[in-house]
């Protein structure tokens, strides 16, 4: 592990969710040598070891965090608030996918989209 893949990992274990941007904003804090190629290449190293995982919040980048907690995350299409539910939630779900169509969802590389709380509130 070289500094900077540690840098890059430490920096994601503090952020808990982070676009590779982000990851390198907060490096950059104490290590502004380190580029954004070489946060890209330290995350995709990263997944290839099953140290962290990415998932797509949305357009635009993919947001990493560490594989050691898995969850669905829950994006808000009006504010864009993030929230997390336990990997379990899904399981009725993956159940009957298999049992109908043979596949294996991965259930905890997944973000669903729809309406928090907070907005479903305001605009029932």
């Amino acid at each position: 592990m070289t500094p900077q893949r540690q840098l890059v990992l430490d920096a994601l274990l503090e952020l808990e969710h982070a676009t590779p941007e982000q990851v390198c904003q907060h490096v950059q804090r104490t290590t502004p040598t380190v580029n954004i190629t070489t946060v890209y290449r330290t995350l995709e190293l990263l997944e290839s070891l099953a140290v962290v995982r990415h998932t797509h919040l949305g357009h635009g980048a993919p947001t990493y965090s560490v594989h050691e907690h898995e969850h669905v995350h829950l994006v808000c299409h009006r504010c864009g608030h993030v929230d997390e539910a336990e990997r379990a939630v899904m399981d009725e779900l993956c159940g009957t996918l298999r049992a109908r169509h043979g596949f294996h969802l991965d259930a905890s590389h997944l973000a669903l989209s729809g309406t928090c709380r907070a907005c479903s509130q305001e605009n029932p």
